[in-house]
């Protein structure tokens, strides 16, 4: 099995709804996001999955959350956007976009450097 791993960021404004602490405020993060794929093929010129093409996909998702309120973004103006139902976001419009012939494995988003969440379906 070969495991392809991107990371790319974005600098968004958040705030949790009936939260009970500091993060019920609009505050900002540079949120990191990593992405990695998993596949048991390599392609005829031995890549199991051109890093370009994976960081143009990861891009043109991330791109919708670049700085913004995430409050005011779908589906973020009806659900709180936690780092954990933001991964879950991530996960689910990159997914549409790969091939049948590799397998999203994970999606990472980290707060600060010293806090993440991971989101691994089921």
């Amino acid at each position: 099995m070969y495991q392809v791993s991107v990371e790319h960021h974005f600098d968004a404004a958040h705030y949790l709804r009936e939260y009970h602490g500091k993060c019920e405020s609009l505050h900002g993060h540079r949120f990191n996001v990593v992405v990695t794929l998993e596949t048991g093929r390599l392609n005829d010129i031995g890549l199991a999955y051109d890093f370009v093409d994976l960081k143009s996909h990861l891009n043109s998702v991330l791109s919708a959350y670049d700085h913004v309120c995430l409050n005011d973004v779908p589906p973020f103006d009806k659900i709180n956007p936690s780092s954990e139902n933001i991964a879950k976001t991530i996960y689910d419009r990159l997914a549409s976009k790969l091939s049948d012939q590799v397998k999203l494995s994970r999606v990472e988003v980290w707060e600060s450097p010293v806090t993440h969440v991971t989101y691994i379906p089921d």
